[in-house]
């Protein structure tokens, strides 16, 4: 067992400022800003207050008064800590788990549906904490975690996430991702394929319902939202509008527009989705059903957006709703290509994710920039029409920024920003030569430069180490704790191969139902597995 504990409810004393130095002074660094007003500077310094930046430019450190650290930026390059706008940290122990499958058969696997699943307060510590030490050791400063609770959530493995979050000094918005309908409700087709022996837990209800699922975002809000001087945030979440009613949906609206929190909501991410509008909404979108019933808006993150149409589009652009783009793990799980182009013509914001760790394997927004970028090649002939790497750049700060409702707080650095930034050593291979910046850190492998990453002025990653914590302590204790669950992991494995053949055939007949549109690259017409 290592020294790490599940710390209480954070106190007034827990929202003080994390151990930050009082001031830190980055000099003689080249600096990529991402603030349009002056996006870089050849040469300059960044001065940093406690957990704010408070002046950037040549010279900016002149006259600093006082003691401060001084960190030797020369040779560097200094920019905002990337965004991951899109994670489930609840499967961080199960990279490499799986071989590729369709999402609604991977699921089976992913979030297994029976009461074994669940862990203890200490694994989702341990569990969460590692897909943060991940993200931190390449530079990613921030994430939005849409985490699901098996088989729901408890104010102890609340408290879990949200500490392992904590104590390693990571910017995160949390939500509780948690359907509320039977699962008969949320596919097509299935109720007509399961035999009689197992449609009893088809259609059993969901193990929380609705109003214990508010209680507990009430708790999740009141105890840790704005915690460690705001890098805690709540985020709600209602998986997908096919998984839960139009009244729990309407009712985390209400707490997203009371508190301004992010919507996270998972829509047309395969063409099963699609085919579920057709069968089930009477040739409706998910996309247009959300918003005839009012509820999409500009607080809404609508993860994937794969499998839309030009009316989709329309909609998410006249609402000013952002999408996250999961490039890698759209490959990962055969889900399509999203239509980038058609989106950022039409206005939409876009935002990058990783999505989870068993559908990505890695969690490296490095590798997911340069996968938005080349994807899209293969779907359009016009080359006017791919994306650049500013372009990527901009998804990754402006989009992620947005998507986090923390567009004057994130994503630059600029005065009165988060000083959350990361320092890459351009005396490295990714930037020999150093021929353009933008197109080194999209398409080169710009992980391997990362030498310093700083969280609300606090430096918690330098030289591929972490300060916060004991990393071999915590790899340790994660693999103790895998293997101490490996029969009830082969046990859930083995309930999942049991639904295969129904979900199998479910997703084939999904593949005989004409949608209008072809997301996959190859044949049109998607043949029959």
């Amino acid at each position: 067992m290592s020294d790490y504990s599940v710390g209480p409810a954070p106190t007034s004393s827990a929202r003080a400022n994390d151990g930050a130095v009082s001031r830190t002074v980055i000099r003689n660094a080249r600096i990529l800003t991402m603030d349009p007003a002056c996006p870089e500077w050849p040469e300059a310094d960044v001065v940093i207050e406690g957990d704010t930046i408070r002046a950037v430019g040549p010279g900016a450190s002149a006259g600093t008064d006082g003691p401060c650290k001084v960190i030797d930026g020369a040779g560097h390059l200094v920019m905002p800590g990337l965004i991951n706008a899109h994670f489930h940290s609840p499967t961080n122990f199960l990279k490499g788990a799986l071989d590729s499958l369709p999402l609604e058969l991977f699921m089976l696997y992913e979030v297994p549906g029976t009461p074994e699943a669940a862990v203890s307060a200490r694994t989702a510590y341990v569990r969460t904490q590692l897909g943060a030490a991940e993200m931190l050791k390449v530079g990613i400063t921030s994430v939005q975690d849409d985490a699901f609770f098996l088989p729901a959530p408890s104010r102890a493995e609340i408290d879990a996430v949200m500490s392992a979050y904590g104590d390693i000094g990571m910017r995160a918005t949390v939500a509780l991702d948690q359907p509320e309908l039977p699962e008969i409700a949320k596919l097509p087709f299935l109720g007509e394929l399961v035999p009689a022996s197992l449609k009893a837990r088809l259609t059993a209800p969901a193990p929380m319902p609705a109003e214990e699922l508010l209680r507990h975002y009430a708790y999740l809000i009141d105890t840790w939202h704005g915690s460690a001087d705001g890098r805690l945030r709540a985020a709600v979440s209602c998986s997908a509008p096919q998984r839960v009613s139009v009244e729990y949906l309407s009712a985390l609206d209400d707490i997203s527009r009371a508190h301004d929190l992010p919507l996270y909501i998972h829509m047309l991410e395969t063409r099963l989705q699609r085919v579920f509008g057709e069968v089930c909404l009477n040739g409706r979108s998910l996309i247009r059903h959300v918003d005839e019933c009012g509820l999409l808006s500009a607080r809404m993150n609508v993860i994937h957006a794969v499998w839309i149409d030009d009316d989709d589009i329309a909609r998410l652009a006249n609402a000013g709703a952002q999408v996250i783009h999961n490039p890698i793990s759209n490959l990962r799980l055969g889900s399509g290509v999203m239509p980038f182009r058609r989106l950022m013509d039409a206005g939409v914001p876009i935002a990058l994710g990783s999505d989870e760790i068993i559908a990505d394997d890695a969690v490296n927004m490095w590798s997911v920039m340069k996968t938005a970028a080349l994807v899209h090649t293969i779907g359009d002939p016009d080359p006017d029409r791919w994306p650049v790497a500013r372009e990527i750049l901009g998804c990754m700060y402006a989009g992620g920024a947005q998507a986090m409702r923390q567009a004057d707080r994130v994503g630059r650095i600029a005065a009165d920003f988060q000083a959350d930034l990361i320092m890459l050593d351009l005396d490295t291979l990714p930037f020999t030569p150093l021929n353009d910046l933008a197109r080194q850190l999209v398409y080169t492998d710009a992980s391997r430069a990362v030498v310093m990453t700083m969280v609300a002025g606090r430096v918690v990653a330098e030289q591929g180490r972490l300060l916060t914590i004991d990393e071999r302590a915590l790899r340790q204790e994660a693999r103790e704790i895998v293997a101490a669950h490996a029969a009830q992991r082969d046990a859930l494995m083995r309930d999942a191969s049991v639904w295969m053949p129904y979900y199998r055939e479910m997703y084939r007949r999904a593949l005989d139902v004409d949608v209008g549109m072809n997301r996959w690259i190859g044949d049109a017409k998607p043949a029959r597995p």
